[in-house]
């Protein structure tokens, strides 16, 4: 049995729960074809990401000669599937934020797709996230191609669900993954009732990089760690607010961010403002290896965010027993108990996040130790990646059945 797996950007520094499904789903003996739109090479600093770079094809690369081309030969090979696809890339496009050209390309992307998906005699499509990539995935089906499946993260799905098309997009798909039950809830809402049943959590997961890891005493040292990409959505400029709250009140520890992104000369001119460079590091992407190492440094994670799926850097942290300390929004709170595996604040409450930081930084370290434990526990249970890969793999093995 041959699937492949498309994606916008793949590898990439933030998909690494991509890789590790990839890698799973091929060990229950599913042959798995790497594809993603566009290339994003320079920016991997991750071994086991370079090493999938090289066992992935870029729809993109074949340029702009190789996507006309490739329209040709979808008009000249099957030209009654070629204008139905293209009535449907009118549809959606029409409806759609990006308009109707963007459309075209995606439906180009879809040609090559196809001509490479035939070739490799795959059976299925799987794509993650809802956006362009299912739109091509989609299209590749429409033009004659394989059956699809995606996986919904959120937020961006359930912020334009109508603009991306969600509905046609489940409508058409063989079946769809929410990574929660708070995702799957948002998926019942863009889709008729018949179509509910096509819905299936399949949690994102860690690997054995982190089930197995030693345990690593909690230590004394009041060090917390932010692990993600630095964007509107995390909350960053709040916790920074927070930061300078707990600073004026004399109470000495660190923070450190962990990851790179379009807010961090923002975040960088923020801190010189408030003073906080003896409390705030910014070290850039990392590879898997050093965020294990930061988030052992650490007594707990801080992830303040405004939006979300389900964090996969939540897992990570307390498979290592680190508690966390997060927002009541979106699947979070299917993870994170509050004052078991650690502590939720409302979001975007500059007061609500500094009295979190207060009381994360002041509670024992023996308590912190139970805490981590508490949620390692949780993870091995909800969120083992080759337990969730079994899951995904039956589900495709039922759709290539029929």
């Amino acid at each position: 049995m041959k699937i492949a797996y498309l994606v916008n950007q793949y590898p990439k520094v933030s998909h690494s729960f991509i890789r590790r499904e990839i890698l799973a789903v091929e060990a229950t003996g599913i042959e798995v074809q790497r594809f993603s739109v566009r290339s994003l090479e320079s920016q991997l600093v991750d071994e086991a990401d370079k090493q999938e770079f090289t066992k992935t094809r870029f729809i993109l690369k074949v340029g702009a000669i190789g996507l006309f081309l490739s329209v040709l030969w979808g008009i000249v090979t099957r030209p009654f599937r070629f204008f139905s696809a293209l009535r449907l890339a009118f549809q959606v496009g029409q409806k759609s934020e990006r308009g109707i050209l963007y459309h075209l390309i995606y439906l180009a992307e879809a040609c090559v797709m196809l001509r490479w998906v035939l070739e490799s005699q795959v059976e299925h499509i799987h794509v993650h996230f809802g956006t362009n990539s299912t739109t091509v995935a989609m299209f590749c089906h429409a033009l004659g191609g394989p059956t699809y499946s995606f996986t919904v993260h959120g937020p961006e799905e359930f912020d334009q669900p109508q603009a991306i098309n969600l509905t046609e997009k489940i409508n058409r798909a063989s079946f769809v993954v929410a990574i929660s039950s708070f995702g799957k809830s948002q998926l019942y809402r863009w889709c008729d009732y018949k179509q509910w049943s096509k819905i299936q959590v399949v949690r994102c997961g860690v690997d054995n990089l982190f089930l197995e890891q030693p345990h690593v005493p909690i230590p004394d040292e009041p060090r917390l760690v932010c692990i993600g990409r630095l964007s509107e959505q995390k909350g960053h400029l709040v916790l920074l607010e927070a930061v300078s709250q707990l600073a004026a009140q004399g109470i000495q520890f660190k923070l450190v961010f962990v990851g790179d992104g379009p807010f961090r000369q923002r975040m960088e001119t923020l801190i010189a403002q408030l003073n906080l460079k003896d409390y705030i590091e910014i070290t850039g992407w990392a590879t898997n290896t050093q965020v294990r190492e930061q988030i052992l440094a650490a007594q707990a994670l801080v992830l303040p965010s405004f939006a979300e799926g389900l964090p996969v850097v939540l897992m990570e942290a307390l498979a290592l027993g680190r508690p966390a300390l997060t927002t009541y929004i979106a699947g979070i709170p299917e993870l994170v108990e509050p004052n078991k595996s650690g502590w939720l604040v409302p979001s975007g409450s500059t007061e609500a996040l500094t009295a979190g930081l207060k009381t994360v930084l002041q509670t024992p370290r023996e308590q912190l130790e139970e805490m981590g434990q508490s949620g390692a526990e949780q993870v091995a249970n909800q969120h083992n990646i080759t337990t969730e890969a079994n899951k995904l793999a039956e589900l495709f093995r039922q759709v290539c059945q029929k």
